[in-house]
């Protein structure tokens, strides 16, 4: 089957899928549609979502359904309220031209007694939430006795959720159906003992390796300290100035935290999660597909359900803790044929398990280097530019005011005009971005990144010759390597790539820095003292008695030759160092 008209669907559905602009089947439907007409017994069909699934079994489905019948003749299955409004509406849509069909949309969170009424006033295609269809069926208010078909969409979210046990209800009170057509991304052991029980023999369809993610997407991992997650999700949102993303977190509180606080800087952004009222949810989901939402920050059980076509990137907050579910998270990208990228944040201890997912999923993951400030204001512009040259000018509106602006601005050249227009939205993340940190973690054998693409921030080269230094404060000052770090790259703005290898012993410490940072380290540590005690730096002393680690001990406490003495005011701590340094 290359086209539609090839299928054996009706004139009806075919008028309605052209006027839909459905021109060539996707994979999953030329496989699907052909078996689903004029196969008598049921399916499995493994496959992504965001391949055409609902087109898959909707288009068959309404075909293989009587208009002329005034009762339910087919079942569709969805794990969310979101996923069930929007295969109705695509139903309804398919039949446009077939104006007999009556599809209904039954689901939690809204009335029952509507929904009652609903199914009993001749519908012919009931589209539920499992939950929602075992309290129809205790109620009596729909029969199963009498449907034909059987859809279940996204099983494997299905058990995901814990709806094991009404689908044992539902599936056992269906025993006279002609068919059922299960569909899932992954062929999970519970999806796989469904199909055991309640399809004895199965034609299986699979569009693509087993567990395999969707081919239009293109996955890619960043490696920072966990105290940059936060830094490091703005730098990927910042450089992809066209961003439309879901950004999946692991709880609820992860969820509304990341929430608030992109909210406060600025980012057109809002949560989805489980404390939400249904309203609440309801409108936020609303924006976010009217693309009035630019980010979704959500949880992965929140998000189910989520169909939007045009989501250009999947942000991983941290990894899952289900191969499945990262695979889940990626195909909500790239979808409808189009590109998508599904990027992870996350951290060295975790680094093994992307290897995991690589294999599991089939997908090849690339390391990628953290944006740099330079970087990001570089997207920035020319996001900036091209905004300017793509802009719809209505020139009836400003042509009246014309004349006065070139009084204003005659005395500026073509240069100086196009610098300043590009000027009003560049400065604000020039200055935000100025002096910005390396957020990438390097191996301690690579000192600096290579030539062309050493900046460590807004005008600032790495030189790649390093120097050996003696600071007199080591692990008897509860001095540990990561404090250190934090203390040279956040209080005194050196770039993580220019600090090397570290080794710490009880009294002082050795260090190997770039040797265009040498100066500003002995200006940063000049007058500082470590409990009291005067900091010394100096050249590297012969090395004996120092270790890679430290065992940890007292914290250290930092204070500045300037500072209040008094008793009664606390000491600056070692971890507060950087604390008054502007963030955005």
């Amino acid at each position: 089957m290359k086209s539609f008209n090839e299928s054996g669907l009706n004139e009806a559905l075919l008028k309605g899928i052209e006027a839909l602009g459905f021109e060539t089947p996707t994979p999953v439907q030329q496989l699907v549609i052909p078996h689903a007409l004029t196969h008598k017994g049921d399916i499995v069909a493994l496959a992504q979502t965001g391949t055409g699934k609902t087109a898959a079994f909707g288009l068959p489905l309404l075909h293989l359904t009587d208009p002329t019948i005034r009762f339910v003749q087919a079942i569709v299955l969805c794990p969310t309220r979101e996923l069930c409004m929007q295969v109705t509406s695509d139903l309804v849509n398919y039949a446009k031209f077939a104006s007999q069909f009556k599809v209904t949309a039954v689901y939690g969170g809204t009335s029952i007694d509507q929904q009652i009424r609903a199914v009993r006033s001749g519908t012919q295609i009931v589209v539920a939430t499992p939950g929602r269809l075992v309290d129809l069926i205790q109620r009596e208010a729909i029969a199963l006795d009498k449907v034909r078909h059987f859809v279940l969409d996204e099983a494997d979210e299905m058990l995901n959720m814990g709806f094991k046990d009404e689908l044992d209800i539902i599936l056992s009170a269906a025993g006279n159906r002609d068919s059922m057509w299960l569909f899932s991304a992954t062929m999970s052991e519970e999806v796989r003992s469904i199909s055991r029980t309640y399809m004895p023999a199965p034609l299986e369809l699979r569009i693509g390796n087993k567990n395999a993610v969707n081919e239009n997407i293109e996955h890619v991992y960043y490696i920072c300290r966990p105290d940059d997650k936060y830094s490091v999700l703005k730098r990927i949102v910042d450089s992809n100035p066209g961003i439309f993303g879901l950004i999946f977190c692991r709880t609820k509180a992860d969820t509304k935290e990341i929430a608030e606080q992109m909210m406060r800087d600025g980012y057109n952004s809002e949560a989805l999660h489980g404390d939400l009222s249904q309203n609440d949810r309801d409108r936020v989901m609303n924006r976010f597909r009217e693309g009035t939402l630019q980010l979704l920050i959500a949880t992965d059980v929140a998000a189910r359900g989520i169909d939007v076509n045009d989501i250009s990137h999947v942000i991983n907050y941290g990894l899952p803790d289900d191969n499945e579910v990262y695979t889940h998270r990626s195909g909500r990208t790239g979808r409808a044929g189009k590109k998508g990228v599904s990027i992870t944040i996350t951290t060295t201890k975790f680094e093994d398990r992307i290897r995991q997912i690589e294999r599991f999923a089939k997908a090849v993951f690339t390391k990628k280097v953290i944006p740099s400030g330079a970087e990001v204001c570089e997207q920035q512009l020319y996001n900036i530019v091209k905004g300017i040259r793509d802009i719809d000018v209505r020139h009836e509106e400003i042509d009246p005011f014309m004349p006065k602006i070139y009084e204003e601005l005659q005395d500026l050249s073509k240069e100086d005009l196009i610098k300043r227009f590009a000027s009003m939205e560049f400065n604000r993340f020039l200055e935000y971005y100025k002096g910005a940190m390396d957020l990438n973690i390097y191996p301690r054998n690579v000192r600096t990144r290579s030539s062309s693409s050493s900046s460590t921030g807004l005008g600032i080269k790495s030189s790649g010759s390093f120097q050996r230094v003696f600071v007199s404060i080591g692990d008897a000052d509860g001095v540990d390597k990561r404090e250190f770090v934090k203390l040279l790259s956040r209080d005194m703005q050196i770039p993580i790539e220019a600090i090397g290898k570290i080794d710490i012993s009880r009294t002082y410490l050795h260090f190997d820095i770039d040797k265009e940072f040498v100066a500003p380290i002995r200006t940063g540590f000049e007058g500082m003292k470590v409990n009291g005690r005067k900091v010394r730096v100096d050249e590297a002393m012969p090395r004996n008695d120092v270790r890679a680690d430290s065992g940890g001990g007292r914290k250290p406490v930092f204070q500045r030759a300037d500072s209040d003495r008094s008793s009664d005011r606390p000491r600056r701590r070692f971890e507060d160092a950087g604390k008054n340094k502007k963030s955005r």
